[in-house]
């Protein structure tokens, strides 16, 4: 019992028992759902939305927020995608370039909020725009198809029957997570976005620790963005329209706080995996993209505003506990 009780005060037991709902709801629904083979194309289907999330949630930690991955993921996988096909170079060759890109694109975001002391939310929305808009320059707004023949076993190979994908994410957060709990810089992350001035009087280098943070997010989006040109081998400035949106639903269903300081990433991942189960549920039973589209938006609200009420929430959850106590008292004591 005491177990249990230890496991309800984890930042994952939340967004757990949220998935084991959604799942419970789906499989109710749509008997399909627990088949193997689709099983598999939801464990494929979260793979990018996990890993973009992993930066989403970096950045949310210092309390922050980042809408421009989804861009950088169109405009890593058009720029791979031209590296490789129109100018020949070797996929190894162009993979680390498209990295490095990614990289450079979230040093500029970092570089903005920090230095520049802009919001994080108008840097990042204007990076939407032009990271996409330069996607749609680079490419004349066509789509680059048949990009190399070795990208396919990035996504779509398998190593003893699990699609590599899964590997990926767990191998992703497990080094994310480990950074965050064992170095300096990842508890500097936490740190300043609970308290950014105590943090600073700590010595703690705040602009430094942000920057990275918006860095590592950008890393995550081109690792994203590589995948998202495998899976479909092809790169196009459409891709990724709603992975920014996505990739903040599940790291605040996950249960990170919007404000900062508060946050983990297994949470985050469970967070993911509640998105894409709701979105293949949708999908198994035909919902119009319209209807799907009010759906994930109506999730994102609900679990912000979970995120913004918690305290409030918690505290009536505690009065409602101590009044049913003071009850069971009452009914014990002796009667006169």
């Amino acid at each position: 019992m005491s177990i249990f009780k230890k496991f309800l005060n984890t930042t994952v037991a939340g967004p757990l028992f949220a998935l084991l709902l959604v799942v419970t709801i789906v499989s109710l629904t749509s008997p399909r759902f627990l088949m193997a083979q689709n099983l598999s194309n939801v464990s494929l289907q979260v793979s990018i939305v996990a890993i973009v999330a992993i930066g989403a949630t970096l950045v949310i930690l210092t309390g922050g927020i980042d809408l421009s991955p989804g861009s950088t993921v169109a405009l890593v996988g058009c720029t791979l995608a031209i590296l490789v096909k129109n100018m020949g170079l070797p996929l190894p060759v162009g993979i680390f370039l498209a990295l490095l890109l990614g990289i450079g694109l979230g040093f500029i975001n970092g570089f903005l909020c920090t230095y520049g002391k802009i919001p994080s939310f108008i840097v990042t929305l204007a990076t939407m725009s032009i990271y996409r808009g330069l996607a749609f320059l680079i490419t004349n707004g066509t789509p680059i198809f048949s990009v190399s023949p070795q990208l396919d076993p990035l996504f779509y190979g398998k190593l003893l029957n699990i699609p590599l994908p899964f590997y990926y994410v767990v191998f992703l957060y497990a080094i994310t997570s480990l950074f965050l709990r064992n170095t300096i810089p990842g508890r500097a992350i936490y740190a300043l976005g609970g308290n950014e001035s105590a943090a600073r009087l700590s010595g703690i280098r705040v602009n430094q620790n942000r920057l990275l943070a918006y860095v590592l997010a950008g890393l995550m989006a081109a690792i994203a963005g590589v995948l998202q040109t495998a899976w479909l081998d092809s790169g196009s400035p459409n891709y990724g329209a709603k992975l920014g949106l996505e990739s903040i639903a599940a790291a605040v269903i996950g249960g990170a706080s919007l404000v900062g300081g508060y946050g983990s990433m297994i949470a985050s991942l469970v967070g993911a995996l509640t998105v894409a189960v709701v979105q293949n549920g949708l999908n198994l039973q035909a919902v119009p993209a319209s209807w799907q589209e009010i759906t994930i938006g109506s999730v994102i609200i609900l679990a912000v505003g979970l995120d913004m009420w918690r305290s409030n929430l918690g505290q009536g959850l505690n009065r409602v506990f101590r009044w049913s106590q003071s009850q069971s008292t009452e009914e014990k004591l002796p009667k006169p």
